[in-house]
């Protein structure tokens, strides 16, 4: 699966989005590319947090949590200006509402965070984030040393038990190419799920070239008392990530997934 481009088609009749508080030229179209026709409406109870000014515009940290709303079945995370929006499409289940990770910024931007409801309906919030831009079009770090396939298919992790879930913290290496490098085609990470005893779900991602190199991902699960963690991934190379997690009580070392 290469880099998905959104169809910024002509905003539609039907498409009724409201009116953006962030301003952003982007929005309308934008928005019915990754709406469609379900009600949409801006709602401060989506939390996304990120720092006002990126200091590193190639790995910029952002969560998304929605932990205070029923009924959350799917949540994206976008950057309006970035050429290609969307970084991570999460279905939470058997998941709290809660998605962090690392961004690549091409430039200022709105970032935003959209959670899907049972009933179909969408409620975003986000904000404008300043950066110096090129996140999207520099060439990754381990691109530039050379090293990167001596790491490719690793995948670091931890799991701890909280009273608010299981935290889970995946580390992958992987060079997320966004294909906007002179002779670098695009390459990424682009399938995360998570599951328990007996297959049970905790959750699945389908993951765009815009996250940031070495990928980080942090969720919340329902775990059940005792049992592993289980993690299938791939790239858009086939390469697979899989193992298993261990629960702790307590936080350990990030250590090896296997």
């Amino acid at each position: 699966m290469g880099v998905i481009v959104l169809a910024l088609a002509p905003v539609s009749a039907h498409a009724a989005l409201p009116a953006d508080p962030l301003g952003s030229p982007m929005w309308q179209r934008l928005g019915t590319t990754l709406f469609g026709s379900d009600p949409v409406r801006f709602d401060d109870r989506v939390r996304v947090d990120f720092p006002e000014i990126a200091e590193d515009q190639s790995s910029f940290p952002v969560t998304v949590d929605a932990r205070g709303i029923k009924g959350v079945k799917r949540i994206l995370l976008f950057a309006d200006l970035n050429p290609i929006p969307l970084a991570i499409d999460y279905a939470p289940q058997g998941a709290r509402a809660f998605l962090g990770t690392r961004i690549k910024l091409d430039q200022r931007t709105p970032v935003r965070g959209a959670v899907q409801l049972e009933d179909g309906s969408w409620l975003v919030s986000g904000g404008w984030v300043d950066a110096a831009g090129g996140g999207c079009s520099a060439p990754p770090a381990s691109r530039v040393k050379g090293d990167w396939a001596e790491h490719l298919g690793q995948v670091r992790g931890i799991a701890v038990r909280e009273r608010d879930g299981t935290h889970i913290r995946l580390a992958f290496r992987h060079p997320m190419d966004t294909g906007f490098v002179t002779n670098i085609p695009t390459y990424n990470l682009d399938t995360v799920a998570l599951s328990g005893a007996g297959s049970k779900s905790y959750g699945t991602m389908r993951i765009e070239a815009s996250v940031a190199e070495d990928p980080t991902i942090s969720v919340i699960a329902d775990t059940a008392a005792g049992e592993p963690i289980v993690l299938r991934g791939s790239d858009t190379n086939g390469i697979r990530y899989d193992g298993s997690l261990a629960v702790h009580d307590a936080a350990p070392a990030l250590a090896a997934v296997g």
